[in-house]
C-alpha cells in the first residue's frame, strides 16, 4: 500500500496530543514517548533477504567481469543489532546532573541555579546567581479555549553581597517562564544591610498572611538552620549564619515575601541606640565573655534617671515570644530504677570533658 504522509506526521499522531486533549490537560506524559528513526542502520540491498543489486549496492562491472544479481549470505547479528538500536531509541532517559547543580530533591527545578539575569540597558549582572524556588502548573478557565494550562515560576537572584530580588512569572512554556522570572527578578533588586557581611543585625519577627517567621542572629560558623527556601535566599543574599523558625503556613510565596519584609525592616545598632537612648553592648562568648560596645546614642539625656536594662531580643522581636513545644519524657523517667541510675552516674558526670581539657592543657 502507498502512504503519502511523511514519517514525521505519522509519529506525531502517535506521540503528540490533539488540541482538544491539550485543553483538557491530557498528555502530561507525552514527552516520554520518543519517535524512532526506522531508517537508521538500513542500507539498500541489505535486509532479511540480502541480495547484490548491480548499480545500487555494488558496481556494475568489477574488473573485467560483469556483476550479476545474486543472493548474499545471511547475517543474523545485523538484524538483532538493528532491533536493539530501535529499542534504545524509545527509552526515556532522565537528564544526569552534577551533584552540585541538583536542587532540593533530585533533578527537579526548585533549588537549582539557572544562571545570572540578562543585561538590561546599562545594568549588568555578571556576579549574580538565580535560584528557582517554585515551579508549578496552574490552570485558568477561558470562555473560548476552556481550561488553559500555564507554568508559574518563582525565582530569587542575588550577588552574594547584600543585593537581591525575587519575582513570580507565568508563561505557557517552562523555558519562557524561567527566563522571564530570572530577568524580572534582576530588575527588582533590593539592597539589604548585613552585619559583618555574614548575618543579620538583630533578631526580628516578620509575617505575611498566615506565615510567621522568627529570625535570630548567630555567631560566626553557626551556619544556616532554617527552611530550605530561606536557606536558598540567604545564599544568594550573602547571609552565612542564621536560625529561623516558621510558624503557621509554609506557602513558599508567603515565606519569601515575609523574609524579605523582615530583612528590609532591619535597623542598625546606631538607630536602635538613638531610639532607646541606651548603649548597645554585646557579650562575646567566643572571647571569654568580654563585652563589646556596638553603638552609643547621639543625644545622651542629662536628666537623672534610674539604671535600666532593655531586653534587646524582646525589643527587636516586638515583644513576641517563640512557641517552644515541651519535649515528651521517656516512659522510664523518674522511676525507681532511673533515679538509682542517676545517683550512680553522678560521680562520673562531665568526666569525658574534663579528660579532654586535661589532655589539651598537657600539650600547652
Amino acid at each position: 500500500f502507498l502512504i503519502l504522509v511523511p514519517a514525521e506526521d505519522i509519529w506525531r499522531g502517535v506521540t503528540a496530543v490533539s488540541n482538544a486533549g491539550k485543553k483538557r490537560g491530557r498528555g502530561k506524559g507525552s514527552g516520554k514517548k520518543m519517535p524512532k528513526d526506522l531508517n537508521k542502520g538500513q542500507s539498500i540491498g541489505f535486509g532479511k533477504n540480502s541480495r547484490i543489486w548491480p548499480g545500487l549496492n555494488s558496481p556494475i562491472i568489477r574488473g573485467n567481469e560483469l556483476v550479476h544479481q545474486q543472493k548474499m549470505q545471511e547475517n543474523s547479528d545485523r538484524e538483532t543489532g538493528i532491533l536493539k538500536w530501535r529499542d534504545s531509541m524509545s527509552n526515556f532517559r532522565m537528564m544526569k546532573l552534577n551533584p552540585i547543580d541538583r536542587g532540593w530533591s533530585g533533578s527537579k527545578m526548585p533549588g537549582r541555579s539557572i544562571g545570572s539575569p540578562e543585561s538590561f540597558g546599562d545594568d549588568e549582572h555578571n556576579k549574580f546567581d538565580t535560584r528557582v524556588l517554585e515551579n508549578k502548573i496552574v490552570f485558568i478557565m477561558k470562555g473560548n479555549m476552556g481550561r488553559k494550562r500555564r507554568y508559574s515560576v518563582l525565582s530569587v537572584t542575588g550577588n552574594g553581597n547584600g543585593l537581591a530580588g525575587f519575582a513570580t512569572v507565568k508563561a505557557p512554556e517552562v523555558r519562557t517562564a524561567l527566563r522571564k522570572s530570572k530577568n524580572r527578578a534582576g530588575q527588582k533588586l533590593i539592597s539589604i544591610d548585613l552585619c559583618d557581611n555574614r548575618t543579620i543585625y538583630h533578631d526580628f519577627f516578620t509575617a505575611f498572611g498566615k506565615t510567621k517567621i522568627y529570625c535570630f542572629q548567630k555567631p560566626d560558623g553557626y551556619g544556616l538552620i532554617c527552611h530550605r527556601a530561606i536557606q536558598t535566599i540567604c545564599k544568594v543574599v550573602g547571609i552565612k549564619d542564621l536560625y529561623a523558625k516558621i510558624e503557621g503556613s509554609t506557602n513558599l510565596q508567603h515565606i519569601v515575601k515575609a523574609f524579605f519584609i523582615g530583612l528590609m525592616r532591619q535597623r542598625s545598632y546606631q538607630n536602635i541606640a538613638n531610639e532607646t537612648n541606651t548603649y548597645i553592648v554585646q557579650e562575646q562568648n567566643a572571647s571569654g565573655g568580654y563585652t563589646e560596645v556596638k553603638a552609643i546614642p547621639h543625644l545622651i539625656s542629662t536628666q537623672d534617671c534610674t539604671n535600666s536594662d532593655v531586653d534587646y531580643m524582646h525589643y527587636t522581636l516586638g515583644n513576641k515570644i517563640v512557641l517552644k513545644e515541651k519535649g515528651v519524657s521517656p516512659f522510664y523517667f523518674n522511676t525507681k530504677g532511673h533515679t538509682y541510675y542517676k545517683v550512680k552516674e553522678e560521680r562520673f558526670r562531665n568526666q569525658a570533658n574534663v579528660r579532654f581539657h586535661n589532655l589539651i592543657n598537657s600539650y600547652l
